[in-house]
């Protein structure tokens, strides 16, 4: 393995990951994402403070930018530069550079890398999340566990891929680390729940 040419490609997916999507299209509304709501710069918060269209822009674009780095790392290096660069995209949408390091929770880049991973994979892990978010209500435990469950399938379905094995966990903990604040809430009874509009 060239340790070079995989740090190379973690960095790319790490700038391109930097480009927060909630907080380039607020910049369009004149809002800064991150002094409303939750103050979470991601898709949820974005669609409670610009409105669903702003939302779509927002979902796309964290998802591209996961796709764009594993697509870029792939031709460059192959599967190991395609999850390298996909981890890369994760941390840059997390603790993005140009914007200070604060950034989302990368739920929906991640789900976008997962998919570039292993699509079969992805499709089960989604499964999982809609069940828990079907059945809880709530966005952010849906994605917890969905993601703590992704080293568990990667597992049984590619035990014999050890750099896959390896991202699989560094991505639940990514997910699980950016969720900090949603299991207290959970654990509180204050967390939001999915349809379910505030009361005044």
């Amino acid at each position: 393995m060239d340790y070079l040419k995989i740090l190379s490609m973690f960095i790319l997916g790490y700038l391109l990951g930097s480009l927060n999507s909630s907080l380039l299209v607020g910049k369009v509304y004149g809002v800064d994402v991150r002094k409303h709501g939750s103050g979470n710069a991601g898709a949820t918060n974005t669609l409670r403070t610009l409105g669903k269209k702003a939302a779509v822009f927002v979902i796309l674009g964290d998802a591209l930018k996961g796709v764009l780095a594993c697509l870029i790392g792939s031709l460059l290096v192959g599967n190991n530069g395609l999850m390298v660069a996909g981890i890369g995209s994760i941390v840059g949408h997390n603790w993005p550079l140009y914007f200070k390091f604060k950034g989302g929770k990368g739920v929906l880049t991640s789900f976008a890398v997962a998919l570039m991973m292993d699509w079969k994979v992805a499709l089960i892990l989604f499964a999982i999340f809609a069940i828990v978010v079907a059945i809880s209500k709530y966005i952010s435990l849906g994605s917890i566990i969905g993601a703590a469950l992704f080293p568990v399938a990667a597992y049984i379905h590619k035990s014999d891929d050890k750099l896959y094995l390896v991202i699989a966990v560094i991505f639940a903990f990514l997910i699980i680390l950016r969720h900090r604040s949603n299991i207290k809430r959970i654990v509180q009874g204050t967390e939001s729940k999915f349809g379910k509009k505030k009361t005044a």
